[in-house]
């Protein structure tokens, strides 16, 4: 395949001035009279190299664009019937763990063909949400802020994780999750496909979902970081 480059300039009209110049210079030292406008021919320089294409890659097979094999999805590859259905069992699992894992599912970080600007996560289901654990004193000095009504000073509430956890115990996860999540329309897209439940129950066995706990536990919780037997809830 010859690929010609034209190497003639995209403004040609600052090469006839340059050239110009450089005729006016050398006609005061021969002593030749040159007018300021007249009109200097460019020479085109036309060089051109061969391409070896791979053994066995032909131009008519790959149509056009031979050289740019960068794999990019398509709309198909983002269709919501078809995103598989993955759960999670949260009891003993850390908060903060549990939340990386779950996000990376939700977003398809697990996926060999993942895209950052697509949405080509699973559907998510975490379930006894009531037993998530949490280390040190965030059981009791972790905060939570709702930023109240727009306009109202003083509308701010603030709880505390007990509280949060004894009231909603799958808000807790939802909002761990959620942090973690793009900010941006997508990233609500997303949220949508995460679905959490206090207890063991759920009602998305039609779906058949496919129990990747243990995958979790191997991937976040390591024997040397954290004994999930001395963090298991009281």
């Amino acid at each position: 395949v010859m690929l010609a480059m034209n190497a003639t300039n995209a403004r040609p009209h600052v090469a006839v001035a340059a050239q110009q110049r450089q005729a006016l210079r050398g006609s005061a030292v021969k002593g030749i009279n040159v007018k300021p406008n007249a009109v200097v021919r460019m020479n085109t320089v036309t060089r051109a190299h061969v391409v070896k294409l791979p053994e066995g890659v032909t131009t008519e097979k790959l149509g056009r664009d031979v050289f740019n094999t960068t794999y990019y999805p398509k709309g198909e590859d983002v269709d919501m019937s078809r995103k598989p259905w993955v759960v999670v069992d949260a009891a003993g699992l850390r908060l903060g763990r549990l939340s990386t894992y779950v996000a990376t599912y939700l977003r398809g970080g697990n996926s060999p063909s993942y895209s950052p600007s697509f949405n080509m996560g699973c559907n998510v289901i975490v379930i006894n949400a009531a037993d998530v654990v949490v280390t040190g004193k965030k059981f009791e000095d972790k905060l939570y802020y709702n930023q109240g009504v727009r306009g109202k000073p003083g509308s701010m509430k603030v709880e505390t994780y007990r509280s949060l956890h004894g009231r909603m115990p799958e808000r807790v996860v939802e909002r761990a999750i959620r942090g973690m999540l793009p900010k941006n329309r997508m990233g609500r897209e997303t949220f949508t496909h995460l679905k959490v439940y206090a207890g063991s129950e759920h009602p998305h066995a039609a779906q058949s979902p496919q129990d990747v706990t243990a995958d979790c536990m191997r991937a976040t919780h390591k024997a040397n970081q954290c004994d999930l037997e001395s963090c298991a809830p009281q």
